[in-house]
């Protein structure tokens, strides 16, 4: 209930047509950056939003705001040297400032939701922090919304503390290929069928 809540709120915080995502490769993050925040100043009058918002991995960060803006600012990353900036078949622009709504509306849904301390830590990648305590957890889910995914300092973080093995557990590869990329001394395993998952548990009982 408690996904399903949070993605009904996102949807509902942008008209669909009105927001928009891209990802831009090849450029260095701060240049990606730049080009929102000339993006956004040239529609300042209509206070329209343009931010990095994903840290993929090195060299692939996703923009996300209102689509004018992300198409200026595509534009900005190309004329700067970017390899490839391209839009996604999205319809939510997740993790900007366009998601303030939501996020007010997911913090008083969590009010009468219960989280207990985790047993196993869980890394928030809005502020790369574990957490105990239920409001601090519950403060975190609701900055994800409209905060950078920082993917790539995840990564590392998991890798400084010392893990050797790791896996993406869901319907694709996609965060295996990336964490690859980000710390090529961690493996990831993809574990999209029984037979992965016995593997990968068979590996780590060695």
């Amino acid at each position: 209930p408690l996904v399903k809540y949070r993605a009904q709120v996102m949807q509902s915080a942008v008209p669909e047509g009105v927001g928009a995502m891209a990802a831009i490769l090849g450029l260095d993050d701060a240049l990606v950056r730049e080009a929102c925040i000339k993006a956004a100043n040239e529609y300042k009058s209509s206070n329209e939003v343009c931010e990095a918002v994903n840290y993929n991995s090195i060299g692939q960060v996703v923009i996300a705001g209102n689509k004018a803006a992300v198409e200026r600012a595509m534009e900005i990353c190309k004329a700067n040297g970017a390899k490839r900036a391209l839009p996604l078949p999205v319809s939510v622009p997740s993790h900007c400032a366009l998601m303030r709504p939501a996020a007010e509306k997911l913090a008083q849904f969590l009010e009468n939701v219960t989280i207990n301390s985790p047993q196993i830590p869980v890394i928030h990648n809005a502020d790369v922090a574990a957490y105990n305590d239920s409001a601090r957890i519950k403060a975190a889910l609701v900055r994800q919304l409209y905060s950078p995914v920082r993917w790539v300092e995840t990564v590392q973080a998991i890798y400084d503390q010392g893990i050797t093995n790791s896996a993406e557990i869901g319907p694709g590869k996609v965060l295996a290929g990336l964490t690859k990329r980000i710390v090529a001394q961690l493996p990831c395993s993809a574990l999209t069928s029984t037979e992965a998952i016995e593997e990968f548990i068979k590996i780590n009982q060695t």
